[in-house]
């Protein structure tokens, strides 16, 4: 696979710049400073020759022959994107494959959105700001591009914010690249996150696996940046009862306020814009979800105008009541599910 990465790159107009290992060596010194950490390798703090700091994400052994590679070099290699994280280049020698990023000083979205001892709450403008930028940069990538990316991982640790705390998606290990007039796709694998997954991962009778896929995702990221709160812990005895979509579409149909701390009436109506988006964005049905343009524009619009959705159904309780659907995992938050799967049939 890798002795053709260069033609792939070329016969694909994709132009990131080759490094060899010892200069990704040398631009992290040794790898001395580790970013973080996750099942495709380590993140480490570089700085190029021109003074520019990047991100080097080095890959471990690869699961699948290296397709995370691919697909990362593939579609973000060909992205230009205000609000998607940039590719700089790659290593790809011996046993080593390294991707180098531009680099975001302050880190990962779910660091300002859920309150940890120390955390740096971010005001409620800002947030509903940087959503309106996910929004755009998942926009871009379903109909800016040649071909149409989807995502398959769009939650808080993949949304990256740089000096001005503007977000840029990133982490493109489980993305498909399809012509952009394909409609639905075919999935030989269940893709993405606990907690943020759409249900026609799951469930074939719901709808083909589409773009709509990572519009759930994005609806259930927009449900926890306006509430700072995580929607569930599916782990959790008795989930569904505990869920806080339900609860927060209770709150609208019976027209009551949303507690919120420290929030001004034009806060709270960014938030009420926030959830109402949100809350359409993770209609059970493919169909029922708007498109990421559409969001933009509910987004960026009146909240007098928009409607208040049907309920969303709730499924991940019974998803795991499938034993062996999902193999493991430790949290609905930190953990990639990318398993060969026999969905079960509903």
């Amino acid at each position: 696979m890798f002795e053709n990465i260069e033609k792939f790159l070329l016969d694909n107009n994709i132009n990131p710049i080759r490094y060899e290992y010892k200069t990704v060596k040398k631009i992290t010194r040794g790898f001395k400073v580790k970013l973080g950490e996750g099942g495709f390798g380590c993140v480490y703090k570089g700085k190029l020759r021109s003074g520019l700091d990047v991100a080097v994400k080095m890959l471990s052994k690869s699961k699948n022959n290296g397709q995370e590679f691919v697909n990362e070099v593939a579609s973000i290699g060909r992205i230009h994107h205000v609000n998607v994280v940039g590719l700089i280049g790659y290593c790809v020698e011996g046993k080593n494959r390294g991707l180098i990023y531009e680099y975001m000083s302050n880190g990962s979205l779910d660091k300002y959105i859920f309150s940890k001892e120390g955390s740096v709450l971010l005001s409620y403008e800002k947030i509903y700001e940087i959503s309106l930028g996910i929004a755009h940069g998942i926009t871009y990538l379903h109909r800016g591009c040649d071909v149409q990316i989807l995502h398959f991982d769009i939650k808080p640790h993949n949304i990256l914010l740089d000096d001005n705390f503007t977000p840029k998606v990133s982490d493109f290990g489980l993305a498909k690249l399809y012509p952009t007039k394909d409609g639905s796709i075919i999935l030989t694998a269940i893709r993405g996150t606990l907690g943020y997954m759409a249900p026609e991962l799951f469930y074939k009778n719901v709808g083909g696996v589409s773009y709509k896929a990572d519009v759930y995702s994005f609806g259930m990221l927009l449900m926890e940046m306006a509430s700072r709160r995580k929607n569930s812990n599916p782990l959790a005895e008795h989930s569904s009862q505990h869920y806080f979509p339900f609860w927060i579409h209770d709150q609208f149909k019976e027209e009551k306020d949303i507690d919120m701390k420290d929030a001004s009436e034009t806060d709270k109506i960014l938030m009420k814009k926030m959830f109402i988006v949100a809350l359409w964005c993770i209609q059970f049905k493919p169909s029922d979800r708007p498109s990421m343009s559409k969001v933009v524009e509910m987004l960026e619009g009146k909240v007098e105008t928009l409607e208040i959705p049907p309920k969303p159904s709730f499924y991940l309780h019974e998803i795991l009541e499938h034993d062996g659907t999902i193999n493991s995992w430790s949290d609905s938050t930190s953990s990639n599910v990318n398993v060969d799967t026999n969905m079960p049939n509903h």
